[in-house]
């Protein structure tokens, strides 16, 4: 709220709940609207897909555009993080692999050594 007013207006207290009240209201609204749809295709999710079109079910067409352009983008964004993750964990887990294999060949080899007598390798 105050980015749209001068610098040196002040905003009651009153005014700021008010606002949190109109907000909260409006998020309902919409959010009716969107299960509404879901209720009616059987679907128990609501995605942003449903809250896209019900700005535009409920006539606020000048937000529908733009939120699915933020909503395109945000969904790249997440599946690339996913992508990133994955290849973390896929270079992570290789590495664990490699020390398990590694411990296992030496603890392999230790065991060998001490049935020929000749003691543990890892000493040398």
């Amino acid at each position: 709220m105050k980015k749209i007013l001068p610098p040196n207006a002040k905003i009651s207290k009153e005014a700021k709940e008010t606002m949190q009240e109109c907000v909260s209201e409006f998020i309902s609204f919409v959010t009716g609207e969107a299960c509404d749809k879901c209720h009616n295709e059987k679907r128990k999710t609501l995605n942003g897909d449903d809250i896209c079109w019900a700005l535009g079910s409920l006539g606020f067409d000048d937000y529908v555009e733009p939120l699915k352009r933020y909503l395109h983008k945000h969904r790249e964004l997440e599946s690339e993080r996913m992508n990133q993750n994955k290849c973390v964990i896929g270079v992570l887990g290789n590495n664990n692999i490699d020390q398990d294999q590694k411990e296992r060949d030496e603890s392999s080899e230790f065991e060998s050594s001490e049935r020929k007598g000749l003691g543990d390798p890892r000493e040398d």
